[in-house]
């Protein structure tokens, strides 16, 4: 019979080895902006193809940047945070 191990403690197991410890965190940071850029738009109450057409680029590259496909660079997120009325904060922590 096998034992089916909750999310929370495979992850906190997991969360011992540096190694996977960092990767965790990198992703979870890639994601917090790819959720970050999604919520402004839609707060901002624009479909991917009126955000892409503020920034002068088509909706594909608005799919691939929401996406996660691509690492998009400062300026490119400066024009996606203007184009949806907000300003680009950087931080380190």
């Amino acid at each position: 019979m096998s034992r089916t191990i909750p999310l929370a403690e495979m992850l906190a197991k997991n969360m011992k080895d540096p190694a996977f410890a960092a990767a965790y965190a990198e992703a979870d940071a890639e994601y917090s902006v790819i959720e970050a850029m999604i919520s402004a738009r839609a707060e901002a109450g624009l479909t991917q193809e009126a955000l892409a057409e503020r920034m002068g680029t088509t909706q594909s590259a608005i799919a691939r940047l929401e996406g996660g496909r691509v690492s998009p660079s400062v300026e490119t997120l400066r024009k996606y945070a203007k184009a949806v009325g907000k300003r680009l904060r950087v931080e380190m922590v």
